[in-house]
């Protein structure tokens, strides 16, 4: 007996009209800024091997992967996410393109959120890398100027947190852990579970770098939260990682931003892949952030080139859906008028309904046996002009 024939899986839905038109509103704004910033379009295959996301700095958990086999019984993954296809590609079919590449994709990365309930398991995202460089800051600067322009598209009010994954790295390199702690104690951080946070670092120890670490989640706001991560722990590397995005946050101001702009040293996404500076970007009335990106030097490395690299991804999916709540979204139109042919006169209807869509109206071929019909149809949906064809073409107004 057939039990799923007619629902989605979990963490899919089916887009209807308005939706589908926000979302292509969303990526055509987005790709359009992208192209006018120098970017060029890529796209990578929707399935890769499993490979391609095993590595130092690549390690998705594979329960949270897409996994099936190729017709050789190898293992494949859909795409998880985007930033890695990317580095594999210019590692490969751009080895030789000269640097720096600026590369923008728009495509669907998908993610087994079975434990998360109200999560989506397929994304569009829309997004940047620039790969090379002579100088990382320039490139920093303009990606993170970049990523204020795409969310100054669809709101001005908005807001932009930026750390540095160097700082958690950092801190609990000091505690000389293992893995498995440190990404326990990453994800108790990402997942704001401070209870359990805090027992995990008590068993540690009791010290300045356990404190700090406790105290992560906290270190959000504006310029004073340099000075109260001073106070907790610094160290040569910790300083020097502070005064650089110390200096990214006034730069940013310096430019208008300084309303729109966060300091958040706790942010410490699963990626592993970032060396960093690290972002995300939130529009108001939304919970979770559209705009994930930051700095990642080695990770086209693994693939075999090495070359410093710096990006972010838009979720094109959550910006359309707050266009849509918003009622920012045009209606979808009303055809301008409906074409009826009489018997023997069909194939010229529809010739003649091509002329008036290239004319630029918005027109229905009519699939009823009858002018009487038809005019029920153009009354139900609210279409105020009938062609009829026959030998010769006349029109009616309803």
């Amino acid at each position: 007996m057939k039990r799923y024939d007619l629902l989605t899986p979990e963490g899919t839905r089916d887009l209807l009209f308005e939706e589908c038109l926000a979302r292509r509103t969303v990526e055509s704004k987005l790709t359009s800024l992208f192209s006018h910033f120098g970017y060029s379009e890529v796209v990578t295959p929707g399935i890769e091997f499993y490979d391609v996301f095993l590595g130092t700095s690549r390690t998705f958990q594979q329960e949270s992967m897409y996994k099936l086999c190729d017709s050789k019984n190898r293992l494949i993954a859909m795409r998880p996410d985007s930033t890695i296809p990317i580095a594999r590609l210019v590692a490969t079919r751009l080895k030789d393109a000269q640097l720096p590449l600026r590369l923008y994709y728009n495509q669907s990365i998908f993610e087994n959120n079975a434990l998360l309930k109200g999560r989506s398991d397929e994304i569009v995202q829309a997004g940047i890398e620039l790969i090379g460089g002579e100088n990382t800051k320039r490139a920093d600067y303009e990606v993170l100027c970049t990523a204020v322009e795409s969310l100054a598209l669809f709101n001005k009010d908005f807001r932009l947190e930026i750390g540095h994954i160097g700082y958690f790295k950092t801190l609990v390199k000091r505690l000389n852990v293992d893995s498995r702690t440190e990404e326990d104690i990453r994800q108790l951080i990402y997942s704001k579970n401070y209870p359990a946070l805090n027992d995990l670092l008590d068993k540690i120890g009791d010290n300045s770098i356990t404190a700090t670490l406790k105290a992560l989640p906290k270190l959000f706001g504006g310029k004073d939260v340099f000075e109260k991560a001073e106070k907790l722990y610094v160290d040569d590397e910790i300083e020097s990682i502070l005064q650089n995005l110390k200096v990214v946050y006034q730069r940013l101001g310096s430019l208008g931003y300084e309303n729109k702009i966060i300091v958040d040293l706790g942010i410490v996404r699963h990626t592993d892949y970032y060396t960093g500076i690290v972002f995300q970007g939130y529009l108001t009335g939304i919970g979770g952030s559209v705009l994930k990106g930051g700095r990642y030097d080695k990770l086209i490395g693994e693939f075999g080139r090495d070359c410093p690299a710096v990006g972010f991804g838009v979720n094109c999916d959550a910006v359309a859906t707050y266009l849509c709540k918003q009622g920012e979204v045009e209606p979808i139109k009303t055809p301008d008028c409906i074409v009826y042919g009489e018997k023997g006169f069909v194939v010229e209807a529809m010739s003649y309904a091509e002329k008036l869509a290239k004319d630029g109206l918005v027109v229905e071929n009519s699939l009823f046996d009858s002018i009487e019909s038809t005019k029920d149809y153009a009354i139900k949906r609210g279409i105020h002009k009938i062609f009829i064809v026959n030998e010769k073409v006349t029109y009616i107004e309803l």
